[in-house]
């Protein structure tokens, strides 16, 4: 199915016109560590509107969340934005951590129900927690006027019973004080079109920001595809087919995939992207930099 677009719109967006995000996961060994900040510092000259960094299953990166966040907006003068979900932690705990992020200068919040520590298993909200992240937001704007950002799900939740409870969910949550929402990643732009068609008819004014995975590694996007509920186009299939062992030409499609699906949403007035790195700069670099977007001296705050 094609989605019909007005004839009469702009014209697409150029480089000045973009706002791009990245967002990191904390590392887990020495090695790691030492990929991703290479990657942050690769990165953030290209000014993005802010970096973020995931929290584990059940809050299990929490440490290591904070650490990461902190050391961003310090070295690089980014704004930086902390994962927070309602998995594993109390009210009380959220409300010190929340207070902890804005006494220490972090303003931003990605708001999130969290996953379960065991894939699989039924979400039951935490005892004396938020139970969902509609939850959450209301209780962060209570405690500060933090920027927060929510997710979207142009494919539905997992959990979500239908598509329209997937759209009246996500107004509710902006409604409850949420900045923007910021898609799981997807690979069919009509699927995204329609999406934000839906919030439009339903009266949703804040950004739908589209996430954009440069896929690394072709086996491993099937996993996490299956996990979230993301389809892969079959053109997908054919294009990495036999590339399992040749890395050079795996990135260069991978390139072409990107590029090929930011530009078509640019034709649709997309001006914002989240960038999921996977803690990798390359691709990404590569990406803004054919769009435009071009690397300014970045200078690291006191």
């Amino acid at each position: 199915m094609t989605v019909q677009r007005d004839n009469t719109q702009t014209p697409p967006a150029s480089g000045r016109d973009l706002r791009v995000s990245f967002e990191f996961f904390p590392p887990k060994t020495e090695k790691m560590e030492e990929t991703m900040w290479r990657s942050i510092h690769r990165l953030a000259p290209l000014a993005p509107s802010f970096v973020s960094v995931t929290y584990g299953a059940g809050g299990s990166t929490r440490d290591r969340t904070h650490a990461s966040v902190t050391r961003i907006q310090r070295e690089t003068g980014i704004p930086a934005a902390a994962h927070l979900t309602c998995v594993g932690h109390t009210r009380d705990e959220i409300e010190r951590i929340a207070r902890t992020y804005w006494d220490e200068g972090i303003r931003a919040i990605v708001a999130l129900r969290g996953d379960l520590p065991d894939a699989g298993d039924r979400y039951v909200p935490t005892p004396g927690g938020y139970d969902y992240a509609v939850d959450l937001v209301e209780g962060l704007k209570k405690i500060a006027d933090f920027d927060i950002s929510v997710s979207a799900y142009p494919e539905t939740h997992p959990d979500a019973p239908n598509a329209d409870f997937e759209i009246d969910y996500l107004k509710r949550k902006l409604d409850a004080g949420a900045n923007r929402a910021i898609t799981q990643f997807f690979f069919d732009n009509d699927v995204f079109l329609r999406f934000r068609d839906k919030c439009d008819k339903a009266g949703i004014t804040a950004p739908i920001v589209p996430g954009i995975l440069p896929v690394t590694n072709f086996s491993a996007l099937l996993k996490f595809a299956g996990m979230c509920g993301a389809k892969v186009p079959n053109r997908m299939h054919r294009s990495f087919d036999g590339l399992d062992e040749d890395p050079d030409t795996r990135r260069m499609v991978a390139f072409h995939e990107s590029i090929s699906q930011v530009e078509g949403l640019m034709a649709e007035g997309v001006t914002d992207f989240h960038f999921y790195t996977l803690n990798r700069a390359e691709l990404t670099y590569a990406i803004c930099h054919a769009l435009g977007i071009r690397a300014t001296p970045v200078a690291a705050t006191a």
